[in-house]
């Protein structure tokens, strides 16, 4: 199965470090978006809706799967 996964982070983030070690681990490709500027991280919080105000958020093929948890049950999912 092909997956797009994108990876919106920001710098000096352990829990962002954490998706992209799991990923590379699983010898999975992504796309990593960086949102260093506080004004343009809120908007993007705004943008996926009121219940996110931390990073890294992932999506998998176009769905917001969350953080570093959301991304350990989608590829649980995605494995079977």
């Amino acid at each position: 199965m092909d997956l797009q996964i994108t990876v919106y982070s920001k710098s000096a983030c352990p829990q962002c470090d954490s998706v992209k070690s799991l990923l590379k681990s699983r010898s999975l490709a992504y796309e990593e978006v960086k949102i260093d500027d506080e004004a343009e991280r809120l908007a993007f919080y705004a943008r996926c809706g009121p219940s996110v105000r931390q990073m890294p958020q992932v999506f998998i093929n176009g769905q917001r799967v969350g953080g570093l948890a959301g991304v350990q049950a989608a590829l649980q999912q995605i494995s079977r």
